[in-house]
């Protein structure tokens, strides 16, 4: 059954601001712990956390965002010390990227930040609900990402 057109508004409109909350704490985050280190870089060192080395590509597919873009990002955080770039053997036209030591302690550092405030925003959350909570939101992401992939796999219509 589909849902009500005000409970879907309620819904996306909720999910909207979950996405702006998180973005300003990103933000919070990085100026408290690193000054001037813009908030994207975590979107970037996070997959070279949990994958290992990575081309520019494919961080880039990660964080949803263009390449050109990734790639100055990534020169930014390289020059900060976050990551460090190595010729790709297989191609010596492209570039492997991995985390640094420094990279890996300001993400842990963002962590256990993010993680303490995570801790006092759900204080008077009771296990039951914020286990629901968790996976209905696991099952929302896992149905926008099928739902995105059959978008990609649509053909357009012809005008006719």
């Amino acid at each position: 059954m589909p849902l009500a057109p005000h409970t879907r508004d309620r819904l996306m409109g909720s999910v909207a601001q979950l996405i702006r909350a998180g973005r300003h704490l990103s933000t919070r985050a990085a100026a408290q712990l690193h000054g001037d280190l813009p908030s994207f870089g975590w979107a970037l060192l996070l997959p070279l956390e949990q994958e290992g080395v990575l081309r520019c590509s494919a961080l880039a597919a990660r964080a949803g965002i263009d390449v050109s873009v990734a790639s100055r990002q990534l020169a930014a955080l390289e020059r900060s010390g976050y990551l460090r770039r190595h010729p790709d053997p297989r191609d010596g036209r492209a570039a492997l990227f991995e985390l640094t030591g420094h990279g890996a302690d300001a993400l842990a550092t963002s962590r256990a930040l993010r993680s303490g405030w995570a801790l006092t925003a759900l204080a008077d959350w009771d296990e039951p609900d914020a286990g629901r909570l968790a996976d209905l939101l696991e099952r929302l992401v896992a149905d926008i990402d099928a739902a995105g992939s059959a978008q990609r796999g649509a053909q357009p219509v012809a005008a006719g």
